[in-house]
């Protein structure tokens, strides 16, 4: 199989899907590598670091997506000032990344026209009913989230001017954090370790004694319902939506009457932006412009944090995106889906069909069922 690595376009994303030693184990098996010319480069990888492992390099993103089989990004494609990935896509051509469709149409209907098929990072399933491919990137953004509403609620960026650590004689800031999982736990450690008042909303009481358990006095669990996240939002200096339903449309938790609950210049910072976001308020912003200000509320809503860490991300991503990707250049996308269970749910579109239930439910569309 040829399997294509184009540089991202998303703007500021610097990650890119496949590292050398990925390339490595694909041409091990007999795979064909086209990685675009400098698509590395934002991760700190080189032309020469993939050649030395076996790959071909490429000059255009043109070139990439006419040659390959399969296509392993990081971001969804997207059409924009530097390109449009969608006009270079082919019928039956494989596309493995990120694809976070429920809050997209407009990208939906457009996989959907092209014909391809997409296999999204973020609901494959793993063994213990985990999401393998969501998680390291999730593990970067919640740990980025404090620093990002740290840096936020300075006064220079708009915010109260509260340390979130405290000093000795002045109480730390509270963060506030809606959602257990690994988002939440990554943003929990954080805060933690910087010594802010820390709370923790979530509706599974399984969660919340796990929380309990290995933080004890740290934090201060409550469950998630309207009038608990009510008197959160009293108390926060900053909030954390870390609230995830798996490939479906984040719920609204937080909605804009509710910012009047929240003290002046408090920070959000909304982790599930890329789902639609749990705060009513939010939309997506980038790295170069982050923030934005709605009822003396500084909102940030960078749909892809992990792409300031672009490195760590880098490869993070790919130590948990390769057994897939081994197993659908090696099978095929029909016999990698049958043996390999957790590979199914990743399957959100298909020849032009939405094939994952969530997608259609978002955008009321048909679900079909795959033929395989």
């Amino acid at each position: 199989m040829i399997i294509g690595v184009p540089q991202e376009i998303k703007p500021q994303e610097s990650r890119v899907g496949l590292v050398p030693s990925g390339v490595q184990a694909l041409t091990d098996r007999g795979h064909t590598v086209v990685v675009q010319s400098g698509a590395g480069v934002g991760a700190g990888v080189t032309n020469e670091e993939y050649v030395r492992q076996g790959a071909r390099i490429a000059s255009t993103a043109a070139q990439v997506w006419g040659e390959a089989d399969l296509i392993v990004k990081v971001k969804e494609p997207v059409a924009n000032e530097n390109g449009d990935e969608f006009s270079m896509m082919r019928p039956g051509q494989v596309l493995y990344t990120y694809l976070h469709l429920a809050p997209d149409l407009k990208q939906t209907e457009r996989l959907l026209a092209a014909d391809v098929i997409g296999v999204a990072y973020e609901t494959i399933v793993g063994r213990s009913g985990d999401l393998p491919l969501l998680v390291p990137m999730s593990e970067v953004a919640g740990r980025m989230a404090v620093q990002a509403g740290a840096t936020c609620l300075e006064k220079p960026h708009g915010g109260r001017g509260v340390l979130l650590g405290g000093v000795p004689g002045v109480e730390p800031g509270v963060i506030v954090i809606l959602g257990g999982g690994v988002v939440g736990r990554n943003a929990a450690k954080m805060a933690i370790g910087l010594g802010a008042e820390v709370w923790i909303l979530d509706v599974n009481l399984e969660t919340l004694r796990y929380l309990d358990d290995i933080w004890g006095s740290h934090v201060k669990t409550l469950y998630s319902n309207h009038l608990n996240i009510e008197k959160a939002l009293r108390r926060a200096d900053l909030l954390i939506g870390a609230v995830l339903i798996p490939g479906a449309k984040a719920p609204h938790l937080v909605t804009r009457d509710m910012l009047s609950l929240m003290k002046e210049g408090s920070v959000i910072v909304d982790v599930a932006v890329d789902q639609g976001g749990c705060v009513e308020t939010t939309h997506a912003t980038t790295h170069a412009d982050p923030v934005y200000t709605v009822d003396n509320v500084v909102h940030y809503g960078v749909a892809n944090m992990p792409g300031a860490v672009s490195r760590t991300s880098t490869f993070a991503l790919t130590n948990a995106t390769l057994y897939y990707l081994l197993r659908l250049a090696d099978m095929g996308v029909e016999e990698a889906v049958r043996s390999t269970p957790g590979l199914r749910p990743g399957l959100n579109v298909y020849r032009g069909s939405v094939t994952y239930q969530a997608v259609a439910e978002a955008h009321g569309l048909p679900v079909a069922n795959l033929p395989f």
